[in-house]
């Protein structure tokens, strides 16, 4: 338990350390057995470190001289209360050998000090994390993630200090600290969890993603799977736009991490027991979601594009809009089979969230699933439509409610930077959009949208998050819409500077190929060949498509099934009318 009883010293007060020494030194038995191992470091660091820090007073401490003084400090007259008259003193405690109080009381303040270090990392750190692919964003540095806010000079950078446990160190330097934190906190994935007030949740995530060996580390096989997703989206969106030249796609060009992201989390659930996940998202994305994820058949999209309808002949229908559609399909990974329902659109798109959620709910009564843990709900969202549609605000209020809970849901936010024309900083007053979250304390994971490891690390914990505690979690991807808000706008007359860093901007699939290929994972010829042979099946499939008819409606299968569209005459129409009612309307009077 002593991790966490040192994971909870930022800013406890030295004197009551000091205070509570001094009982140990008398008797160690006074003190909880957690304190007591935490003074013998301390001793035994102290002992280590004879020098004192930089900033240490050669005339303190300040002797008590006087009731003024000694009542500066309630909580130490609390604890050592002047001895009634006839009572005898307590025995001063005798150092041990080659330690001083003096040495003890230092290496204690270095630790508290250290550890309100490792704390505001904890609170802060998010705020200098490399989350801006085009690093357009200003992330001023934060002063209270500077060692000497906290008293470390120069000087004191490489003296070791006691830990007793945290960051996975009993003893570390102000530079290993450093060095550990920033890399915890402030590299490509930034998480914002200490506004919980659970600690089992807080600690939870902490022992996650911090410490020495908690850097994002996936296998080769891993590596190239994400390669291979990646790459996947990238060249179905740069073969529409060849095939389709000029039409509406609402492509993910720029957030192509979010494909792999979600497979990690259809594969992450069904490990954890998922057996169903309803999706509900916007435009941005959806054709790459329906063909690489819910795989729809690539010849159906293609026929559709083309102008065909997406329903069978005999089935009527709203011949809604491609990015509009939804579908239904199963996914295995590794044995666990996942079935996928992803929720057509309604005009006013953020609708979708509570219609997804009620479907969720809905699912889990018919399954008896009372723990909420075999139907997941999903919600994709735009940075914009998240901070500003007043409706997801509204499913995170019915989110923790009897009658409404789903057990969590795992948002995850397509953060392009901009809305339809307009900059974040003109568009709300937050620093994130998914600042709305902390209204139910959910954990937010920040992440680079060009690091599609970090993307896939992220969802995954969010995926256990929801599974273990039942609650919503968000994670945010930052990137960017190397398009206008669709691919017929010219984006650079609202956003110049923007755009003119996103026309110079390698593609995602770029930059991660080259990262593999320094780290030998992967060769450019294997990359090639990843490539080649994706585009061959998007050509058979274009093919294909010229002679495709649909022919089903998969809305009647599974639970549906059975079911089919009502007779275009019913027996009803089919009856003569009555001679009173077949004058028409133009000349009856009551028209």
């Amino acid at each position: 338990m002593l991790d966490t009883m040192v994971d909870d010293l930022a800013g406890v007060s030295a004197s009551f350390v000091e205070q509570l020494y001094g009982r140990y030194k008398s008797d160690p038995a006074s003190v909880e057995p957690s304190w007591q191992r935490y003074f013998q470091g301390l001793e035994q660091t102290a002992a280590a470190v004879k020098s004192g820090p930089s900033w240490a007073r050669s005339n303190w401490p300040l002797p008590m001289t006087d009731a003024l003084t000694a009542g500066l400090d309630p909580l130490q007259m609390q604890l050592d209360p002047k001895p009634a008259k006839g009572d005898k003193p307590a025995p001063t405690a005798a150092p041990a050998a080659g330690v001083s109080a003096e040495d003890v009381r230092r290496a204690a303040d270095d630790s508290l000090r250290a550890m309100l270090l490792i704390r505001l990392y904890r609170v802060r750190g998010h705020l200098e994390a490399q989350l801006d692919p085009l690093g357009l964003a200003q992330r001023p540095h934060h002063p209270e993630l500077d060692p000497a806010t906290h008293g470390f000079g120069p000087g004191d950078m490489d003296r070791p200090i006691y830990l007793g446990g945290a960051l996975g160190l009993q003893t570390g330097t102000v530079r290993q600290i450093v060095e550990i934190v920033r890399r915890n906190y402030c590299g490509h994935v930034g998480v914002e969890y200490m506004h919980i007030g659970d600690r089992d949740e807080r600690l939870w995530i902490q022992n996650r993603v911090e410490g020495v060996e908690k850097d994002v580390e996936f296998s080769p096989e891993g590596k190239i799977a994400i390669l291979k997703k990646v790459i996947e989206t990238e060249s179905f969106e740069k073969f529409l736009a060849r095939k389709f030249v000029g039409t509406k796609r609402f492509g993910l060009d720029g957030g192509e991490s979010m494909v792999p992201a979600l497979e990690a989390i259809i594969k992450v659930g069904g490990a954890m027991g998922v057996q169903e996940i309803v999706i509900g998202m916007p435009h941005r994305g959806r054709l790459n979601v329906l063909t690489n994820v819910m795989q729809k058949p690539y010849r159906q999209l293609f026929h559709e594009f083309a102008g065909g309808s997406s329903n069978p002949d005999d089935v009527g229908g709203s011949g809604d809009v491609k990015y509009h559609l939804g579908t239904s399909t199963d996914r295995g990974f590794d044995g666990n089979m996942v079935h996928l329902s992803l929720c057509p659109n309604p005009s006013h798109l953020e609708a979708v969230n509570p219609v997804a959620l009620g479907r969720v709910r809905a699912k889990q009564t018919q399954r008896g699933d009372l723990e909420r843990t075999q139907v997941l709900p999903l919600l994709l969202h735009g940075d914009a439509a998240f901070a500003g549609q007043g409706i997801v605000m509204e499913c995170f209020a019915f989110s923790g409610i009897g009658g409404y809970n789903t057990g969590g849901t795992i948002h995850f936010v397509v953060n392009n930077q901009v809305g339809f024309t307009t900059s974040p900083q003109y568009a709300r007053s937050s620093p994130y959009p998914s600042d709305i979250a902390k209204m139910v304390q959910a954990p937010i994971f920040h992440v680079n949208g060009d690091d599609p490891e970090a993307v896939v690390f992220a969802t995954k914990l969010a995926t256990e998050f929801r599974q273990t505690f039942k609650r919503d979690v968000v994670v945010d991807m930052w990137c960017y819409r190397r398009f206008g808000h669709n691919e017929s706008d010219e984006p650079a007359f609202t956003q110049p500077i923007m755009y003119k860093a996103i026309r110079n901007h390698p593609f995602v699939s770029t930059l991660y190929a080259e990262r593999l290929k320094a780290q030998g994972v992967v060769s450019d010829e294997q990359v090639k060949e990843i490539e080649s042979q994706y585009i061959a099946t998007l050509d058979a499939e274009f093919e294909t498509a010229r002679a495709y008819k649909p022919n089903k409606a998969d809305w009647f299968e599974g639970r549906w099934s059975g079911l089919s569209s009502p007779p275009r005459t019913s027996p009803i129409a089919a009856r003569p009318r009555p001679a009173s009612l077949s004058t028409p309307c133009a000349r009856s009077a009551r028209c």
